[in-house]
């Protein structure tokens, strides 16, 4: 870098510590969004929001109303050393003047994050030029703009300007061919219905505020071209050229990452490695230092500042990080993301086995999300309003409150064999079972297949429950939802069918004459209420480090039967509890937490550590939706950035939403068939590459049109009529 601009920075630096347009940055809730011009920041009209010129830098400011903050630094592929250099600048001096609380991010024309993509659903649109080519963003309603726009994606939509040539097109892919006065939009032969229907939103985009409406828009298919195009590009070419295929998301790469403590980011920077390879355990991350989380191998870069360290190493981090990158020979696209502690995103928490946050705590130690995926708040039970709150159902789990009619089967010998009411709510861990649940909803019956494996059952019982599955759901006409279920993981509503008794789960045996394996002398039984009011006993190991102070637990030996009541439990827990007693049998000695005779803790192999914090509690995580495709014969796995919609089902493929207790798999009617038979290898490919470690979470795999309010619940306003008609003609239509 020249000399002189080493002073204009310094001099940035030091007079301009906040600048005037900081001074209403981030108070009220969006988007703001500058660009560099001429060393100084200028607003970009909100008209012209999505629209990056490759020449430029770019600093964009989201806030929600927690309040909390995400501060983009964006550089375009031809963007100079001193944009950039004065790009960090002002990104670092709108940190400080909020705080230090944004979550930061370094974005890179191409390879941006998922939070930024969020802010554009339209896409966004790269330009050529800059403000050194005098290239300026003003809303000026030019109609004479002649230009070429490439749209590519199916869910993070990107379109490039190329050179108005016919040797820019191809076949596979959607482009617009922007005319000023009229904007046309072209599909090649091979593109699919969904990128057409993607490609239009950008059009429509560009025609409503680009052009304030003024332009009109016209869709045309390849070879079918009006005279006013080919009197721009010429004739058409007889043979365009096909597109070439997505790049396939490798899912096994979410795993490999590895923590790095930093001592000095302000000086000499030491790295230190703390672990190779995840899931991280979180107490890993002291509040006194600065640490990398590097998963280059997904093309990212983490830096979390502990709320405690040095001021110097926090206001610096962006810096550090990227020293670390180059220190490390990474490429220099690689997304970097500057963390205070207390607003982890998502896509950093995966990383670690069973992150928690502190509920209690407000401001930059609040669990909120960043970005433009809106707040998850909690929304209280209440059986009585299931049916017409769905936002309720999908939180709860809860298609109704388990009045219906239960019908349950063990598997045996590669058969089903109906289980007496009677034993109705004990599963056993040497067995596998088929629930199927029936219940009246919008005046018709619907139903659920509840598959129970346990832990302890054979293969041959693993595979026959899948198949059975799938012959008593094609029985019923491929109507009824599939959730399939491990032992210890059980869903709320499962555990409602048992009206007011609890789900008893059973470490091993079974409950068949003569089961694989005894009950051994010594039980422990875990018992937890849900939100939902259904409660479940579950066997664990005989160990004080199984007790937890929040929860009610039974312990049996030969010689006597406890109860232990947490000091966070409920009355209704304990309740529970009794019943479990009885069950097992025997004089009960009831005891409470800090109050517990000798003989208890001989009885668990003596007193151990075990969870004592009543603070922490698991908050509602937002939700992520993934397209899972395999059209190019290996697995696509692409998150939907943003705050997702129902529009973002693609009818021909397979969608996962990940809502941390369970797993939804949404065929599509369109899906080919290797996706629909398929799909249960999705989800299980998905839960083993997961960073956080997470095993044996259920799975529900419904198709389109049978959609239960557990899943739309996670949708705004829902239409149970949009695919009626094809979405494509309908927006063809409306154009």
């Amino acid at each position: 870098m020249q000399a002189n601009s080493i002073r204009i920075f310094s001099s940035l630096s030091l007079t301009m510590v906040t600048h005037k347009e900081f001074q209403n940055a981030g108070k009220v809730p969006g988007l703001q969004i500058w660009r560099l011009e001429k060393m100084d920041l200028k607003p970009v009209p909100k008209e012209l929001y999505g629209n990056f010129y490759t020449g430029d830098a770019y600093i964009l400011l989201y806030t929600t109303k927690a309040p909390s903050y995400s501060l983009h630094k964006w550089l375009g592929s031809e963007c100079s050393q001193d944009e950039s250099g004065a790009a960090a600048i002002f990104a670092t001096q709108l940190d400080n003047h909020l705080g230090g609380k944004p979550v930061q991010y370094r974005e890179v024309q191409g390879e941006e994050s998922l939070t930024f993509q969020g802010f554009f659903k339209s896409g966004i649109k790269y330009m050529k030029g800059g403000v050194s080519s005098g290239f300026q963003h003003v809303v000026t309603n030019e109609m004479n703009q002649k230009r070429l726009l490439h749209v590519k994606g199916r869910r993070s939509i990107r379109a490039i300007e190329v050179d108005m040539s016919w040797d820019n097109f191809n076949k596979g892919d959607c482009f617009i061919i922007d005319l000023g006065s009229i904007i046309y939009h072209w599909s090649g032969s091979e593109c699919n219905r969904f990128e057409r229907l993607k490609a239009t939103e950008v059009a429509a985009d560009i025609r409503d505020n680009e052009r304030g409406g003024r332009a009109k828009m016209e869709m045309i298919d390849e070879g079918a071209e009006p005279q006013a195009v080919i009197d721009v590009l010429g004739p058409a070419p007889a043979n365009i050229a096909s597109a070439e295929p997505d790049e396939p998301v490798e899912m096994s790469n979410r795993k490999k990452a590895s923590l790095y403590m930093i001592s000095d980011a302000s000086g000499s920077m030491k790295v230190t490695s703390v672990a190779e390879s995840c899931p991280f355990k979180q107490d890993m991350l002291s509040p006194d230092e600065c640490y990398i989380l590097d998963n280059s191998k997904n093309n990212k870069i983490f830096l979390w500042k502990g709320q405690d360290a040095n001021k110097a190493e926090r206001e610096v981090a962006m810096s550090a990080a990227e020293k670390f990158v180059k220190d490390k020979q990474y490429s220099n696209s690689i997304q970097i993301v500057v963390l205070p502690a207390g607003a982890e995103t998502a896509l950093f928490k995966q990383f670690f086995f069973n992150w928690m946050d502190k509920y209690e705590t407000t401001g930059p130690g609040q669990a909120y999300t960043i970005g433009s995926i809106a707040r998850i708040e909690q929304v209280p039970f209440n059986a009585s309003s299931l049916h017409s709150n769905n936002a309720m159902a999908a939180q709860h789990g809860m298609v109704d409150d388990g009045s219906g009619k239960v019908q349950v089967w063990r598997i045996e010998g590669g058969e089903k064999v109906e289980v007496g009411p009677a034993t109705y709510g004990h599963f056993y861990g040497g067995d596998c079972y088929l629930i199927l649940y029936s219940y009246r909803l919008g005046g018709g019956e619907k139903h659920i297949i509840y598959i129970w494996q346990g832990l302890k059952c054979t293969k041959d019982e693993l595979a026959a429950s899948a198949f059975l599955a799938v012959q008593l759901d094609d029985s019923m006409g491929q109507t009824p939802v599939q959730v399939r279920v491990t032992q210890g993981r059980e869903p709320s509503h499962l555990m409602s069918l048992f009206k007011d008794k609890p789900m008893i789960i059973h470490l091993g045996g079974t409950s068949r004459k003569g089961g694989q394996t005894q009950a051994g002398g010594t039980r422990l039984f875990h018992i937890r209420r849900s939100t939902t009011q259904a409660t479940r006993a579950v066997e664990v190991e005989p160990s004080a480090k199984s007790l937890n102070t929040n929860d009610v637990f039974v312990l049996k030996t030969p010689n006597s039967l406890f109860t232990w009541k947490g000091v966070g439990s409920t009355e209704e827990e304990m309740a529970a509890a009794k019943y479990v007693a009885g069950f097992l049998g025997g004089s009960v000695t009831a005891v409470t937490e800090a109050n517990e005779p000798a003989g208890f803790w001989t009885a668990l192999g003596g007193k151990k550590p075990y969870q004592t914090s009543v603070a922490l509690q698991k908050v509602i995580k937002p939700p992520r939706l993934f397209g899972c495709s395999n059209k190019t014969g290996r697995l696509i796995a692409e998150e939907v950035p943003g705050e997702f919609t129902q529009s973002d089902l693609a009818t021909d493929d397979v969608m996962l939403l990940d809502t941390l207790d369970q797993i939804f798999l949404w065929v599509g009617k369109d899906a080919n068939e290797v996706e629909k038979k398929g799909s249960e290898k999705i989800a299980k490919d998905y839960l083993e590459c997961d960073p956080s470690g997470r095993t044996g979470i259920p799975v529900v795999t419904l198709n389109q049109g049978s959609e239960t309010p557990t899943f739309t619940g996670w949708f705004q306003a829902w239409d149970p009529k949009l695919w009626e008609k094809d979405p494509f003609e309908q927006i063809k239509a409306r154009v």
